[in-house]
């Protein structure tokens, strides 16, 4: 008679902590094999999920969560966490229409108390609820785990700087899958970690720092030097050490017999803060993951068997395809063009680029901020850099586009790859407010494509720009199938063009909703109203003399956008009101993602829920005519 799997058992960590240690190699086991099993019907983070199954484990079973608060960083690896936290049931809607969130999110589960989806933010969040826990008299512990692609970030770091400094009660697991700081060597290191995470080390370090700073300063520092000299013998870490961490490590993050004494010795450790560094491999026990130059990092639904993906063939290039294509064009005409990326080389196409042009692109790391800026150094000396980032995440860099980038007047192309919404990914991903915080700016160019042949002619566009920074906006995903052009050609800019000709309607598209905006012309036609189709190209400079056109020559004027309120909609109402259009009774809607998050889902249906289709401009425009009820609200 078989054996009830363990995972069966397991409803709650709560459950999970009435298993013996013994069990627990047996647990990982299954909960890897339903995480693979899950993952290839949905899709999603594999490889990153598959590196912590010992190690999510480990956390669940030594520390009391969800009173002990564990946040993950990024949360690509969270996966086995949900599985292990009530959520095992519905595992296989992951990234689903209704389903469950690919990242961390607070209202899905108590056992998520931070939300993630950007990197870089657990450390900053942990000590946030660790400084909470102290002001209100708690016990808990706080624990942040994150991977060592994110401690590329400098957040990160400011938030260990601060954690050092106030010497607060904190947990830091450094995952380490890739760079390997300080690779385990076997029972040697196995014993040094145990030893190095005792009380009775922990005990005696801490009295030998409390003894240096009773010595006079000359023998202070002596005596600082020794010890930090005797600390690089017996492990690494001096570079946590040194911004108040006590360091432990490194310790095999697949070994339960080296995680649990060191997590139980760090749970019950009085020192603060505390770093344990553990190594880990990402795809872990899927031969295809660990074989996989990504090691299965985001996937498509696979065969779990053979590890092929399913592809459905595309009927067009996507446009991030595109985009490197005709980069590598243009840099193979031009020497001073460069390409940047931070951390996402192919999710950019710049590993296309790279390919062919190595020593001209840069990957700087999960460090948007220092991407933008270090774009703007290059700019500064005659180099026509391509900083290509998700609309996403170079909200991360605000500040440095705001005053390195805008008000230097520096040519710096932005490539906004993922504009609009993303699909699976979700709010924290969907490219929604660029337009919104770069339009607001002097000196921006700001450009949109229609469709993948635009694109190309966009990116020509930007390598001919010299005398101010521009933006280029562009969706994930395949374009549309329109005819391709060899070559590009830059724009005049500011022109917009006309698409179709009406005379009642006009409607004024900026990005690939002009797909949408012809449909609706088509609707509109069947109910006799004869619709302009514009497309604007430029939310700035703005096509100002098509503009007046549009206002003058026709009843209702629509502007349609994949982006937030603020953006290229605003802009035109600025321009009619400033220029005394809208006096002569001129009915403007602007159609813009509503004042929500949209959860995950497929992009169609969630630009339905937008009401950015062609039923939703049509209701848009019975509605600005008075005419609501000839057509029911479909917006």
């Amino acid at each position: 008679m078989s054996q009830t799997p363990l995972l069966d058992r397991i409803k709650t960590p709560h459950e999970l902590r009435e298993l013996g240690e013994a069990d627990l190699p047996k647990l990982a086991e299954e909960l890897r094999a339903e995480m693979i099993d899950a993952v290839s019907v949905t899709g999603g983070h594999l490889g990153a999920g598959l590196g912590v199954i010992e190690l999510t484990v480990a956390l669940h079973w030594v520390f009391n969560t969800p009173d002990d608060r564990l946040i993950w960083d990024v949360g690509h690896q969270a996966y086995p966490h949900k599985i292990l936290t009530g959520r095992r049931d519905r595992i296989r809607t992951l990234r689903q229409p209704d389903g469950l969130c690919g990242f961390t999110k607070r209202d899905e589960s108590p056992y998520d108390p931070f939300g993630a989806g950007h990197s870089s933010t657990s450390i900053s969040a942990a000590l946030g609820m660790a400084v909470a826990r102290d002001l209100n008299n708690g016990t808990n512990n706080v624990i942040a785990v994150i991977g060592d692609g994110a401690m590329s970030a400098g957040m990160a770091y400011e938030a260990m700087n601060n954690a050092g400094a106030r010497n607060e009660r904190l947990i830091v697991v450094l995952n380490d899958n890739d760079m390997s700081i300080a690779p385990p060597t076997g029972a040697l290191s196995a014993y040094l970690a145990r030893a190095t995470s005792s009380g009775t080390y922990l005990h005696l370090r801490d009295y030998a720092k409390q003894l240096a700073k009773m010595l006079p300063k000359q023998w202070e520092r002596r005596a600082a030097r020794v010890e930090e000299y005797t600390r690089h013998l017996w492990q690494g870490g001096a570079w946590f050490e040194e911004l108040g961490f006590y360091y432990v490590g490194p310790i095999d993050g697949h070994d339960f017999d080296q995680l649990l004494p060191v997590l139980k010795n760090v749970r019950d450790a009085t020192q603060a803060p505390i770093l344990a560094h553990v190594v880990t491999k990402k795809g872990k026990g899927y031969a295809p993951a660990e074989a996989a130059d990504d090691k299965y990092h985001g996937v498509n639904k696979f065969n779990v068997v053979t590890g092929a993906q399913v592809k459905p063939k595309p009927n067009a290039p996507s446009y991030t395809k595109v985009f490197a294509e005709s980069l590598i064009k243009e840099a193979r005409k031009d020497k001073s063009i460069v390409a940047i990326t931070a951390a996402m080389p192919s999710g950019t196409g710049l590993d296309l680029f790279g390919a062919e042009f190595p020593d001209r692109t840069f990957d700087v790391g999960i460090a948007e901020q220092h991407a933008v800026t270090f774009a703007a150094g290059l700019a500064s000396e005659g180099m026509k850099p391509f900083a290509a980032i998700y609309s996403t995440f170079l909200q991360r860099a605000y500040d440095q586009v705001v005053h390195d980038v805008a008000i230097q007047k520096l040519p710096v192309r932005f490539a906004l790859d993922r504009a609009g919404l993303v699909g699976a990914d979700g709010p924290t991903h969907a490219g929604a407010f660029d337009v919104a915080y770069l339009g607001c700016l002097p000196h921006f160019v700001i450009m949109a494509a229609a469709d993948e042949a635009e694109l190309v002619h966009m990116v020509a566009t930007q390598a001919a720009i010299d005398d101010c920074p521009s933006a280029l906006r562009y969706p994930r995903g395949e374009g549309i199938g329109v005819e391709m052009p060899d070559v590009g050609v830059a724009l005049e800019i500011g022109k917009g063009r006309i698409v179709r000709e009406g005379s009642k309607i006009a409607l004024l598209s900026f990005g690939t909703r002009l797909a949408e905006c012809l449909k609706a012309a088509d609707q509109l036609q069947t109910f006799g109203l004869s619709t302009t189709v514009a497309d604007a190209r430029f939310a700035k400079p703005l096509d100002e003399r098509l503009i007046r056109e549009l206002a003058q020559n026709h009843e209702v004027l629509i502007t349609v956008e994949e982006g937030s309120i603020g953006g290229f909609g605003s802009q035109v109402l600025q321009f009619l009101s400033d220029n005394g259009l809208l006096d002569r009774g001129l009915k403007v809607r602007c159609k813009v993602l509503p004042d929500i998050f949209i959860d995950h889902g497929k992009p169609e249906a969630m630009y339905d829920v937008a009401g950015l289709n062609a039923s939703g401009i049509v209701a848009t425009v019975f509605t600005a005519l008075g005419r609501a009820d000839e057509i029911g609200e479909r917006a």
